[in-house]
Parts: C-alpha cells; structure tokens; sequence
C-alpha cells in the first residue's frame, strides 16, 4: 500500500499499518492528532513534513528518508528497533528514547535531550545540537558528528567514537568502556567518573578536564587551557605539546612535552605513584 501526497492530522492517522509506503504526505491540521505512525511494522516513509507529536512511537522495521521534524513534532521516536534515518532533520524535543538498532547519516538534529536509553545506536555524518545527549545510551558508533550542547554522553557504555567535533560541557561523566578517535573535544570539566576512557590522537580543550578517573588512557593527544587536569585520577597519557597544569594524579604515568604547573596537596603527594615526565628539553 503507498500513501502519496497526503495530509493528516486526525489521532493514530495510519496506525498499526505494516509493509507501506509514505511518501510526500504532511502531518499536520486543525485536528492536532498525535501517533500517526504508531506500531507500524516494516515501513518506508520518504520526502514527508511531520509536525506533529509522538509519529514514530512503537515501530518496528522502518527506512526514514528525506524527512523533516519540526520543534512541533514533540518525541518523534520512542520504543522502536530496526529504525534507519537518513538525509533527514530531527529538529523535536526528546527525539530519540529508548530504541535499539537504530542508524542515523547525513542527518541535521536539533533537539534537547537526545538518543536517552538507546542501544545498538549508529550516528555517521550528522550534526547536532543538544542540551544533555545520549543519556544511559550503550553499544554505540559514531563518526564524523559534530556536536554542541552540555552534559552529553553522560553514563554512556560500550561506545566508539571517531572524525568527530564536540564542544559540550561535562561530556563523559560517568562513561564506562568509551574509545574516541581524532576528535575535538572541547568544553569543561570533560570525563569525570569514568571508567576506561580511552583517548586517542585527540585534541582536549577546557578547564579541568579527566578529574576522578579509572582506568583512563590518553595516546598521542593534545592539550589546551586545560588546567588542574587528572585530579584524584588512574592514568596513563601521553600528551604532545603543553599541559597547563596536572593536580593530584593517584596513579599511573603522565608524559608531555611541558607541563605548566604540577600541584600537589600534602596527602595526595605522599600516596601518589603516578610518575610525571617533562619530555621536551630547555
């Protein structure tokens, strides 16, 4: 069945529908219906306006291509798997919660708290702004995501991250088992708590970043303005270039080019075994 150049706007417009296609059709009107496209199974949905609330709620299988959800289309997806979004723009509160297997590319999202709870997430070639993004979220690759926002990735598990540019306050609180690649990652206070944060060939912009952290690895990265850096942490980092200063290091070992400032309060120094080496020669 193929729904082409439509307009709804009554509740559950095509509800519970399986093997169809949508196409063109705008979701919008006096009627103000909401869960046009909820439980619907196995669905193809291109070239469509949602402006309304909830449309994607509960679907399972479903190929989003060159679609637009306005500020107006609240929740967009929620409790769904299978679900791939391409060339398309997010641009509801709440856009993603709670799905699994879900593949997002070439796709513009604006929308505060994004992708919370998902598992088996793919994000390639999107953009996003976000206030507190991927909240609790688990098995997740991404490349090439440019991001603005605060508190984002925070509980995040089981994640690898590439090619990608951030500038996000407390990004990686309490993340677990994390790899990122070549990434920008600017903002404050980044990777407190975390648990085997893995950094590489990164770029860490901000003022006391990778505080309170087990297990945590730096590989050829870089450093700026980043001040009181790996207080109270586990660490093994080689950085090149300049550190503005490190505070309190537990353990581990800390190799840079320079290092600015090296503090120490008096209990901290007398149970640390982190080694502190200055690589670059006067």
């Amino acid at each position: 069945m193929i729904y082409k150049n439509k307009q709804y706007d009554e509740e559950r417009a095509l509800y519970g529908q399986e093997n169809i296609k949508v196409v063109e059709c705008l979701f919008d009107g006096l009627a103000d219906g909401e869960s046009a496209l909820k439980e619907c199974r196995n669905i193809k949905v291109e070239g469509c306006d949602f402006k309304l609330r909830y449309p994607f709620w509960h679907v399972t299988g479903a190929e989003i291509k060159d679609c637009s959800m306005s500020d107006t289309c609240r929740a967009a997806l929620w409790y769904d798997e299978d679900i791939s979004i391409a060339d398309s723009k997010l641009h509801g509160i709440k856009a993603l919660r709670e799905c699994k297997n879900i593949k997002l590319t070439h796709t513009d999202i604006i929308s505060e708290e994004f992708g919370w709870r998902c598992q088996d997430l793919t994000v390639k070639d999107c953009s996003l702004a976000s206030q507190y993004a991927f909240f609790e979220t688990k098995n997740t690759e991404m490349d090439n995501l440019t991001m603005t926002g605060k508190y984002s990735f925070q509980y995040i598990e089981n994640t690898t991250i590439k090619n990608s540019n951030f500038k996000t306050k407390d990004a990686f609180w309490h993340a677990k088992d994390v790899t990122v690649y070549d990434t920008v990652l600017e903002g404050e206070y980044l990777g407190w708590y975390s648990e085997n944060l893995r950094l590489v060939r990164c770029h860490i912009k901000g003022t006391q970043p990778l505080c309170y952290c087990r297990g945590l690895i730096l590989e050829d990265c870089t450093m700026e303005d980043t001040d009181l850096s790996f207080e109270n942490s586990e660490v093994e980092a080689t950085v090149k270039g300049d550190i503005m200063s490190v505070k309190n290091p537990i353990s581990g070992l800390i190799k840079a080019d320079s290092i600015g400032e090296i503090i120490w309060d008096e209990k901290h120094k007398a149970s640390s075994t982190c080694e502190i080496k200055i690589t670059q020669t006067v």
